[in-house]
């Protein structure tokens, strides 16, 4: 029986990279591809896939919060992030989501058949540029101050969040969401009580760097 993968990256290149390189190695599928979170989400539900390998950095929903999603819903799947962040907080938040593995993006190729290998044998694989950061991280041999004093958003609210950062109006967001223009506007506000900010541009700049979207 083959293992059935989805791919999702928002760079078509390295969609079709990763899906020869897959393509060559015996017993693997990619049953789907998707450009974004949210889509990725979608197919993950439908399609039950053995392994999604998603970026973080994804449009409409960024791959921390699909990830969260997709394990959510079914628990069976494992996730392998792609990333070009090897700080720690991205890494802690894509295995406190629920991912099995994370490979830095200018290894992915190389390491991506042994990061399959390892979580379908679940276990958890990281890339060894990044190991030994989440092995102190882990021990506290580092300074924790930074995840006590960072605001807590919830799910949804990052979600809106990032749809904001990335220039939806509210209309556009509560469409998508499937929710009222006023409960949108709620989460607007309680994200801007939370992180203490004022306007879009400042929430645009607060997103980047927390992860949830990019320049690009």
């Amino acid at each position: 029986m083959s293992v059935k993968i989805i791919l999702a990256d928002d760079h078509r290149i390295m969609r079709e990279g990763l899906r020869a390189l897959l393509e060559k190695q015996s017993g693997m599928e990619i049953i789907a591809e998707a450009e974004d979170g949210r889509t990725t989400v979608d197919l993950a539900h439908e399609l039950k896939p053995d392994v999604v390998v998603i970026d973080i950095s994804m449009p409409d929903l960024n791959g921390i919060d699909a990830t969260r999603q997709i394990i959510s819903a079914s628990p069976h799947i494992k996730v392998i992030a792609l990333s070009m962040h090897s700080d720690r907080k991205f890494v802690r938040e894509m295995l406190s989501a629920g991912a099995s593995g994370y490979l830095l993006k200018d290894s992915a190729f190389e390491e991506l058949g042994t990061a399959l290998a390892a979580v379908l044998n679940n276990q958890t694989y990281l890339s060894p540029k990044i190991a030994d950061t989440v092995v102190r991280d882990y021990l506290g041999k580092i300074d924790t101050t930074e995840s006590r004093t960072s605001p807590s958003l919830t799910h949804r609210e990052r979600e809106v969040l990032q749809l904001l950062a990335e220039g939806r109006t509210t209309k556009e967001i509560a469409s998508k969401l499937c929710v009222s223009i006023k409960t949108i506007e709620t989460h607007r506000k309680q994200i801007m009580e939370k992180v203490g900010l004022n306007s879009v541009a400042e929430l645009t700049k607060y997103a980047i760097r927390e992860g949830l979207t990019s320049l690009e």
